[in-house]
């Protein structure tokens, strides 16, 4: 008996620790006490006080008031999913120095142990308001953030500014702001102000439009009207990039009306493009119902034929008002800045109005026709080569701003990225040409827009729409099943990307050994030398490889975005000569051989690629006025 207690003990010691009982305990539940949006008005208005004036430091100073009806529980939010972001890119981290007081005495505050963008306070009894006084810190260098505040310039961002009230509809909360600039400045807005000085007090709005309000103050300043209800007000780094030849500015009328013409209303009762000509203040292209926030770099004006890829933003932006503010995906509206959103419908948001941003910037001049070709062939090139449509198909790339937040990938075309822009652009392309062919030539994409987009003049609320809303518009202009099309477009992987709408419309996509005019401004813009579409390299300053295609005689010899070509043929890296190579290599055995470094190390590295220089371009196949030409004339 004693001899089989010693062997049950001795297996008793040799079972895996990982088979012990350990200590196992069970979750606290989350518990939500964030009071959730309500469709009900606000008791009392907002102040929104701010000194604008710190621009050596970039340190925007808020005074707020919220008035309060009863004492107890209260939760005030910072503002955390931003439309136009499709994510929670609210700057948190940037707010500081955060004291409540009511009936002069401090409110301690608790943050949200889920939620970090709520605070919880305790309404004292027989207080009325609630008295606030925080910073708004800003990025004073690249790696804090985008910088939105320089010597000469700011962009001010309402959503940054302020906090709100949990427990009601954003749209039902008033609000007044007053801002201080600094001296000598001039400030522009969606948003009317009166102006006394230094000081611009808006006029009482919602919350809603408050953030919708953004403002660009500067101290160099031109504003050029484009109609009686739209207005471009440019600011730049200096007085020098303001001087527009006033062809310059027709360009940009021509632009509102050619896209007042396709969709048939305005939805604003006036509209403010705000357009920062810099290098200084961070980069932005964003849209708002009455106003875009858009930012080049310097030359826009004066060196006008260096800037050719910029003036797609003007565009883009301005047909937002029309596509995403006013009709706008129904997952994606959200009743206050707390309530996740949801991108399923970012195809016919971002993939049309990309569509549109295009054709109304050949219809109005500010890019030829040719140019617009090319750059739908760099497109439509673009799409056709990631190899990441074998298993990622286009609704799944509506997730990216949540995903990625725009942050770089090593291997884009493998992971794809937001491709819903791009692709979505080429499917409502392909919706233009089965428009066309359908009704042999009597409809088009335009008979869509004005039904789908040109509702209500001067309605700048907001109408949502599904993706059977979207079938039905396009099955009310030519009958069709849309619903399966379009199905089929969001979720097939495996094919190539959707070129039907270029052969529909008589063009195909071509590659030869000379860059287009459209492709050589986008390697000058991002100082890079683009060998995609034949080698799978793209070279940054220096020969850093700034890109690999998955799958391509690049990736084959084992290159990554960590190294940097320092040799070609045992000379030192430049772009001609890495081009030179691959042109000679077209007509010999050879394989083009390169010296990679990759931290302190260097290889000798041979890529077995004899292909030659492949750039994209659009060839005509149609006799006569095709399809495209039709989309692309001014009306």
């Amino acid at each position: 008996m004693r001899r089989l207690s010693l062997i049950a003990t001795l297996l008793l010691a040799s079972v895996s620790p990982a088979l012990a009982q350990n200590s196992a305990p069970q979750p606290l539940p989350i518990v939500d006490t964030i009071p959730a949006a309500q469709d009900r008005p606000y008791p009392g208005t907002m102040l929104l006080d701010i000194d604008a004036t710190d621009t050596q430091r970039g340190i925007f100073r808020v005074k707020q008031t919220i008035p309060v009806a009863k004492a107890g529980h209260m939760v005030l939010l910072f503002p955390a999913w931003l439309p136009g972001a499709h994510a929670p890119r609210g700057q948190i981290e940037k707010l500081a120095g955060l004291k409540i007081r009511a009936n002069g005495k401090i409110v301690p505050w608790t943050r949200d142990t889920v939620d970090v963008f709520a605070f919880h306070i305790d309404v004292p009894a027989g207080a009325r308001k609630l008295d606030l006084d925080f910073q708004f810190i800003s990025a004073t260098a690249p790696n804090q953030g985008r910088i939105v505040m320089t010597p000469t310039m700011l962009n001010l961002q309402f959503n940054s500014m302020s906090l709100y009230p949990a427990g009601y509809f954003t749209r039902r909360i008033p609000v007044q702001a007053t801002v201080k600039y600094p001296a000598g400045w001039t400030a522009a807005s969606g948003l009317p102000a009166k102006v006394q000085g230094q000081v611009y007090s808006y006029e009482k709005t919602d919350y809603d439009t408050l953030v919708d309000s953004p403002v660009f103050a500067g101290r160099y300043y031109r504003e050029f009207p484009l109609s009686p209800r739209v207005d471009l007000n440019v600011f730049a780094d200096t007085a020098e990039e303001l001087n527009a030849k006033d062809w310059q500015i027709d360009l940009h009328r021509k632009l509102v009306e050619q896209t007042v013409k396709a969709f048939g209303t305005e939805h604003y009762d006036h509209y403010e493009f705000l357009l920062a000509i810099s290098d200084q203040i961070g980069g932005i292209g964003l849209e708002h119902h009455r106003s875009s926030e858009n930012q080049v770099e310097p030359g826009y004006f004066i060196k006008w034929d260096d800037g050719l890829t910029d003036r797609n933003l003007l565009p883009h932006e301005y047909s937002h008002s029309w596509i995403g503010k006013f009709r706008r995906g129904a997952d994606a509206f959200t009743p206050d800045f707390r309530t996740p959103m949801r991108n399923s419908l970012l195809w016919a948001y971002e993939g049309q109005d990309q569509f549109w941003g295009y054709v109304l910037g050949a219809r109005s001049g500010l890019f030829t026709k040719q140019e617009t070709l090319d750059a739908l062939a760099g497109i439509a090139a673009s799409l056709d080569n990631r190899p990441a449509r074998q298993w990622r198909n286009l609704v799944d790339t509506t997730n990216d701003p949540i995903i990625s937040a725009r942050r770089p990938k090593g291997w884009t075309s493998w992971q794809r990225s937001e491709d819903y822009y791009n692709e979505g652009l080429l499917v409502w392309l392909e919706i233009d040409s089965i428009l066309r062919a359908r009704s042999n030539g009597t409809k088009s994409i335009d008979d869509f827009a004005r039904a789908f987009l040109g509702l209500r003049d001067g309605d700048w609320g907001v109408v949502t729409y599904t993706l059977d809303d979207v079938a039905r518009g396009l099955n009310d202009v030519v009958p069709w099943d849309w619903k399966v099309f379009l199905l089929k477009r969001l979720t097939e992987t495996g094919d190539r990307a959707p070129l039907n709408g270029l052969t529909g419309n008589g063009y195909k996509l071509v590659f030869t050994d000379t860059p287009t005019s459209w492709f050589k401004a986008g390697e000058k813009s991002r100082s890079q030398t683009d060998l995609s579409y034949g080698l799978g390299l793209v070279f940054g300053k220096s020969g850093a490889i700034a890109g690999v295609t998955w799958d391509s005689p690049a990736f084959d010899a084992g290159l990554d975005l960590g190294d940097e070509v320092v040799a070609v043929a045992g000379m030192a890296y430049s772009s001609d000569r890495i081009k030179a190579a691959v042109r000679d290599a077209a007509t010999s055995k050879d394989p083009i051989r390169l010296t990679v470094k990759s931290g302190d190390r260097y290889r000798e590295v041979a890529i077995d690629y004899h292909g030659g220089l492949r750039y994209p371009r659009l060839e005509k196949t149609a006799e006569g006025e095709a399809g495209l030409d039709r989309l692309l004339a001014p009306r």
